[in-house]
């Protein structure tokens, strides 16, 4: 999507599988597998996607996908089909190198993995050197002091080297990253989650992350049993959408598959979904 001198896209780091049971938390099988057909172990696929702004001044990408760090096992139960979002920047004519801000929404390792790679020796480094690293200061303590319902979701060599070479910008809330460009705090998914929210000419675009991760989501009661707070991704998930229906605003979601983005619009006071192609 160009808009005047900005350009803005939607970028694939691979697929993976999750348990259906996860992605939905409580809705039962037999509602949520009329949307989505399950494999025969009740996984289903998720995308992992980020979001490349270009500017005339700067290059920003939202996330990173999950990386190629993971053991061959780990990528074989979860049904890995990654590590392409380099491969997604070079079609844009870009590189690690090229990257000035990535914007993390939080650090499970599905947004955060491919922050950093592995070197010669075996070591976790940034993957993209030349940038910094904008991260919630409450998600950066929650990925360090997490329990063990979410020992999975974290792996420490995602984001501790960013720090060691001092590439990490701790924000507070609410911030501006450069003008039209603001991220905002939901943090129903986990602590210090944040909405990236793009506002450039007249058109206006929400990478919802986590909070509404899917299509599939914009139900309101359908909440992932991932989530760390469920009852507030309810309220903040209601506030997204119609914050999206009173203003036009175009929703990425953070792991859609086949459906990566659309508006809801008001259909005689009921949302209706319109999916749309970035």
């Amino acid at each position: 999507m160009n808009i005047g001198s900005t350009s803005i896209n939607i970028l694939r780091d691979g697929t993976y599988l999750m348990d259906g049971g996860t992605v939905f938390g409580n809705i039962p099988k037999t509602e949520w597998e009329l949307q989505v057909k399950p494999d025969r172990r009740n996984r289903v696929r998720l995308g992992l996607n980020c979001v490349l702004i270009t500017t005339p001044e700067k290059n920003i990408l939202v996330d990173s996908g999950a990386g190629s760090k993971r053991t061959a096992e780990l990528k074989e139960q979860i049904g890995f089909n990654g590590n392409k979002l380099m491969r997604s920047l070079r079609t844009f004519g870009l590189t690690a190198r090229d990257i000035d801000v990535v914007v993390l929404t939080q650090l499970h390792s599905t947004h955060s993995g491919g922050c950093t790679k592995l070197d010669r020796t075996g070591d976790a480094v940034p993957a993209f050197p030349k940038a910094t690293y904008v991260i919630q200061q409450d998600a950066w303590d929650g990925a360090n002091s997490h329990n063990e319902r979410f020992q999975g979701s974290f792996y420490e060599d995602d984001y501790l080297p960013l720090a060691d070479q001092e590439l990490v910008s701790f924000i507070d809330g609410e911030e501006e990253i450069m003008p039209g460009v603001t991220v905002k705090v939901f943090d129903g998914p986990a602590r210090g989650h944040q909405v990236v929210l793009i506002e450039r000419g007249s058109e206006r675009i929400a990478f919802a992350g986590d909070l509404i991760p899917t299509s599939y989501h914009l139900y309101p009661s359908w909440i992932s049993a991932a989530d760390e707070f469920p009852n507030e991704t309810l309220v903040q998930k209601r506030q997204l959408i119609e914050l999206a229906m009173e203003g036009g605003w175009l929703i990425i979601f953070g792991h859609g598959n086949e459906c990566k983005s659309g508006y809801v619009r008001d259909r005689n006071g009921k949302p209706q979904f319109v999916p749309i192609e970035v």
